[in-house]
């Protein structure tokens, strides 16, 4: 079968990584077209790696006869509109998270790809193509700690990272929408039910800047779900280590850990300072094996026919959480979804 022509938008960072993995590691994809407002950039990177489309306008882009689908990491707010042209242009369509900066928008997203079912939408939620995620869910579904009852997760910047994160934080949604859906989406996974009450607190403990958009620099939220199952989620700018990722989820037999001490891989470091063990230092190192994973199903989908366990109403639900967790947060109050 022919290789699926995949135009991408966005040559951020997550972005170049998408483009790259495109172009390089995924053998039944080609990508022949890119696009970005950066022209310069845009035109450096189609050069050094031999792209024939080069474009600064996305409708131009999906325009373009010969491409089957396209991968969007644009700005989080230009998600759905992006979705809803490319899918009536007839493409394939891989969409970075957030599905949308708020609920209506998420709609508009359902809608288009509800109007068009023979073409595959898929939302990157990486975590769970991470292989580490994958088998801790399969130890689940085989029943190896007993009923999962609480699901704990950690997500961490590096205080190194602060000054983006300020400069983002306007457009960003907030803590929740922008760190802790990834959270969210694994709670629901693992836990296989939905949230039926939520409070959250937090706050701008290190960097006040965070505060003009009713947000914290660190965040937290409690979750009872629908099953009575829980869960405890945080969100962090300021880890003075690196980028950390935890998670555990506690069953009625028996408890899953992943990530519990961060590490960039096995090697221990013996020197004047002691032993000690290296930390990733952002979320392209800690998860690039599962960024190609989740674009190759992506790409497997279409040449299968199939569709990815990911789906928009995922997209939606997380957002609606993250949302009400927001909400929760700037009250200060329980709320009952």
């Amino acid at each position: 079968m022919k290789k699926i022509k995949v135009g991408a938008i966005g040559l951020g960072r997550l972005g170049y990584q998408h483009a790259e993995n495109l172009a390089f590691k995924l053998p039944d994809a080609e990508l022949i077209a890119i696009c970005d407002a950066n022209e310069t950039k845009l035109n450096e990177v189609a050069s050094a790696w031999g792209i024939p489309y080069a474009y600064t306008n996305y409708d131009d882009m999906i325009a373009n006869k010969e491409l089957d689908a396209v991968v969007i990491t644009s700005p989080s707010h230009l998600h759905t509109v992006q979705i809803a042209k490319a899918l009536e242009a007839g493409l394939h369509v891989f969409s970075e998270k957030p599905l949308g900066t708020s609920v209506e928008e998420c709609k508009i997203a359902e809608e288009a790809v509800e109007k068009y079912p023979n073409l595959v939408f898929m939302l990157g939620f990486m975590r769970r193509y991470d292989p580490s995620y994958v088998y801790a869910k399969e130890k689940i579904k085989n029943g190896e700690i007993g009923k999962p009852i609480l699901f704990r997760g950690y997500s961490q910047d590096p205080e190194s990272c602060i000054a983006g994160a300020i400069a983002y934080a306007g457009h960003s949604g907030g803590q929740f929408i922008d760190m802790a859906v990834h959270d969210i989406d694994l709670a629901r996974w693992f836990l296989e039910s939905e949230p039926k009450s939520i409070f959250a607190i937090g706050g701008c403990y290190a960097h006040p800047e965070f505060g003009q958009f009713k947000d914290g620099d660190n965040v937290s939220a409690l979750m009872q779900f629908e099953n009575d199952s829980m869960a405890f989620i945080f969100a962090g700018r300021t880890a003075p280590h690196g980028y950390n990722v935890e998670t555990e989820i506690i069953g009625t037999k028996g408890t899953l850990r992943i990530a519990s001490v961060p590490e960039k891989n096995l090697v221990e470091i013996l020197d004047e300072y002691g032993v000690r063990k290296e930390c990733s230092q952002d979320f392209l190192e800690r998860f690039g094996a599962a960024y190609v994973a989740e674009i190759n199903e992506f790409i497997d989908c279409i040449k299968t026919g199939r569709k990815p366990e990911v789906t928009v109403y995922d997209g939606t639900k997380t957002t609606e959480i993250a949302y009400k967790c927001k909400e929760a947060f700037e009250t200060n109050e329980l709320i009952r979804l």
